[in-house]
């Protein structure tokens, strides 16, 4: 049975095959003629073994570097108003140019679709959810290692029972996740991630001090680790508020949709005064439930969403929202990735950044 590394060999398994230096790899590929015979005919073994294709490194192992970091990217979701992606690509091929370097992006392949059904808000309401395709998460990485076209990836998927970092580790292959590893609280490998807690305990503060007493919170399912972060805020700050909860808070899918329905049961039945939302799109979803009663956020109910995208700039009335600091998420991520390539030791694998409240109309 083949091992995790033989199935996708790179520059660094073909040495270890031969045992020798990567350098003498790259001169057995490139100028064969610096070679003992013996030498490059061990080299040469190793590689069919192995059945490792050479195809870009071929062209770029004279200077032992591609200078590209591999992400990959996910289709835009429907019923969602959140580009918090985009602002982040623009930050990391922003900062990875001042470094050197330049993002390569690829795509997955779709394996299917998932119906997922929101069972109700702690109200005991029942909700039907949305369809989501799917895809195979470590689908584009082996082709890329392959070809030797990246030097290291940069990982945004974290959630729970995601691969991806696990495939990179047992390949030894360089790269740094934005979001930190959930369930393996003591995971080796470098990260960078927003303190979701934290900033909605600052959204939760901001509408207390605005007077408000029945906050409540529209988020994501149980299973996610992200969402049940910023959860933790809103629960956090309201018992040291010595405010309720019960019966105050919904979880679902991160959509338009499911935003408005939340609001439109939690509204029947507690008559919250303010909503704190686990992103801008279950927000903007909340809002849309407001109008369709007649209500104007910020005048009738205050709402408060999580990642201050373009949509929360520019609706009316603007959306009060949680920003996550992407610019320095990037250049964060590039320095693990700089020191990474450099092979220079990491003292410290992972950090998270504070976040900020931007204040609008809505709240």
């Amino acid at each position: 049975m083949s091992s995790p590394a033989e199935s996708a060999p790179t520059l660094a398994t073909v040495a270890v095959e031969a045992g020798v230096s990567r350098q003498t790899v790259s001169n057995a590929l490139n100028s064969p003629e610096l070679l003992r015979p013996a030498t490059l005919e061990r080299v040469q073994e190793a590689v069919e073994r192995l059945g490792y294709s050479p195809n870009r490194a071929a062209r770029n192992l004279r200077t032992r570097t591609s200078h590209l970091i591999g992400l990959r990217v996910e289709p835009a979701v429907e019923d969602s108003a959140n580009a918090l992606m985009d602002r982040f690509l623009h930050s990391l091929v922003e900062s990875t140019r001042d470094a050197g370097y330049h993002v390569l992006l690829f795509t997955g392949t779709f394996t299917g679709t998932f119906t997922g059904t929101f069972t109700g808000t702690e109200t005991g309401s029942d909700v039907s959810g949305g369809e989501a395709r799917l895809t195979d998460p470590l689908d584009g990485y082996e082709e890329l290692l392959r070809s030797a076209a990246v030097d290291a990836f940069v990982v945004t998927d974290t959630y729970r029972g995601n691969p991806q970092a696990v495939w990179l580790q047992q390949r030894s292959v360089p790269f740094v996740a934005f979001g930190r590893p959930w369930a393996e609280p003591h995971a080796r490998h470098p990260w960078v991630d927003v303190d979701g807690q934290a900033g909605v305990q600052l959204a939760v503060d901001h509408l207390v001090e605005r007077g408000h007493q029945r906050i409540a919170w529209v988020g994501w399912h149980k299973g996610s680790y992200l969402g049940e972060d910023r959860r933790s805020g809103w629960t956090d700050r309201m018992d040291a508020h010595e405010l309720p909860t019960t019966r105050l808070s919904a979880r679902g899918d991160d959509t338009l949709d499911f935003g408005r329905r939340a609001a439109h049961a939690l509204m029947d039945s507690e008559h919250p005064t303010a909503f704190v939302c686990a992103s801008d799109t279950l927000a903007m979803g909340v809002m849309r439930a407001l109008d369709e009663r007649g209500l104007r956020a910020g005048r009738d109910l205050a709402v408060v969403g999580f990642d201050d995208s373009l949509a929360a700039q520019v609706c009316t009335p603007g959306l009060t929202s949680v920003r996550q600091p992407l610019e320095q998420v990037a250049v964060e991520i590039v320095r693990y990735v700089g020191d990474l390539l450099a092979h220079r030791p990491i003292q410290t694998p992972g950090r998270t950044l504070a976040p900020t409240l931007s204040v609008r109309a809505t709240s």
